[in-house]
């Protein structure tokens, strides 16, 4: 987890864990961050080498390429293969771009 908030830090937006609390939420674009699974691999029964799924979800008022262009240098540059996938919220009135892929735990 050390890695990946060494990664979210780079990014330089505000950002938190799966939510914003009550009160502390932020103006977009902000960034949430979580590890919904895992993908680990066995050997002897055992968990031999730990990879997690990871999901940054960027969360913007309008299409935003800028943005989105800062996150995906920060994850090329630390040789991440990620997915992208948008959607518009129509409740909340954000986009919300999200980049998922693994990484060692």
């Amino acid at each position: 987890m050390d890695k990946l908030l060494e990664i979210i830090g780079e990014i330089d937006i505000p950002s938190a864990y799966d939510h914003f609390a009550e009160g502390e939420a932020v103006d977009p674009p902000f960034i949430t961050y979580l590890l919904p699974g895992s993908d680990n691999f066995s050997a002897d029964g055992k968990v031999y080498y730990k990879i997690n799924d990871v999901h940054i979800e960027l969360y913007t008022d309008a299409k935003d390429p800028e943005v989105e262009s800062t996150v995906e240098t920060v994850l090329d540059e630390h040789g991440i293969f990620y997915d992208k996938s948008e959607v518009w919220i129509d409740t909340e009135k954000l986009y919300e771009v999200l980049y998922s892929f693994q990484m060692e735990g």
